[in-house]
């Protein structure tokens, strides 16, 4: 069910940049333009995960340009500060974003800042250009290394 205010375009509170959206395939249109977006992640650069009492975040050491992404639509490059996902109670319902009204089992949204721009995160996030964010739908499958990496750490950030 979506939520009354999210029924169409003009009825979104704040504009058209808001989330969540529902991707409708047969409205997307190719830009051959577009460059691919390219993604420069150090690993070093990762600090701790905590728990916000809502999700669990993996914050970054965004004070230089070591973990970042550029190219695509982007006009400036973007540093990394954290990701975090979205999930639910159940499996088939859990993604923020949805594909054609469908809904993924949970999300990952990759948070980048505009540090081209601003001299800090909190002041990029108040700015239309100030934050990149990449959404990756998640589906339910084989045991994936890299998560369960994360996974069994989790336990240690039970609490906020």
């Amino acid at each position: 069910s979506v939520h009354p205010l999210w029924q169409s375009p003009l009825t979104i509170p704040g504009g058209t940049r808001q989330s969540p959206i529902n991707i409708q395939w047969r409205d997307s249109v190719y830009d051959p333009v577009l460059k691919p977006l390219k993604i420069s992640y150090d690993p070093t650069t990762c600090l701790h995960i905590w728990n916000n009492g809502y999700s669990f975040l993996v914050e970054f050491d965004d004070s230089t340009d070591r973990s970042i992404i550029f190219g695509g639509p982007l006009e400036n490059q973007y540093r990394l500060k954290q990701f975090h996902f979205h999930w639910g109670a159940i499996n088939d319902w859990g993604s923020e974003h949805t594909v054609d009204s469908k809904f993924y089992p949970a999300e990952l949204h990759l948070v980048h800042w505009n540090a081209v721009e601003y001299p800090s995160f909190e002041e990029a996030v108040m700015e239309g250009n100030g934050l990149a964010v990449i959404g990756v739908f998640l589906k339910l499958g084989a045991r994936h290394e890299g998560l369960q990496t994360l996974v069994d750490a989790l336990p240690a950030v039970k609490h906020k």
